[in-house]
């Protein structure tokens, strides 16, 4: 079980996310945006961050550059389904190259994000 904080905007999306960790047996905690996402981080330090990248204020970018300079060995992974300027497949790359270690595009299947937290943690 690991402790995660996921960030997204879509009301939707966040009780997506929590319905299927919680169901993997992790912990989850949820904020609506960048700002709380970090509040919530330095309150609970988790294992993992699960965070959308268009996001108003404080979008995902804004936040992974955060957690690096706060802890560069955080596991962040870095979900996007596009916008109105940018792919999924481009601002998930701008999120690799800042340090996110796990890349997954909007719509995803329950599976694909048990198996990114998975991935994500250490091993053993």
């Amino acid at each position: 079980m690991a402790r995660i904080l996921a960030l997204d905007d879509d009301p939707v999306m966040r009780q997506l996310l929590a319905t299927i960790l919680q169901g993997g047996g992790h912990e989850v905690h949820l904020a609506p945006d960048g700002r709380t996402g970090m509040e919530l981080f330095r309150a609970l330090r988790p294992d993992v961050v699960i965070t959308d990248l268009l996001m108003p204020g404080l979008d995902g970018i804004g936040v992974i550059r955060e957690l690096q300079t706060l802890e560069p060995s955080l596991r962040i992974i870095a979900l996007s389904g596009g916008g109105r300027v940018l792919t999924a497949e481009t601002s998930l790359d701008v999120a690799k190259r800042l340090g996110a270690c796990i890349m997954v595009a909007k719509p995803f299947t329950s599976q694909e994000i048990l198996d990114a937290v998975a991935a994500a943690l250490p091993a053993g």
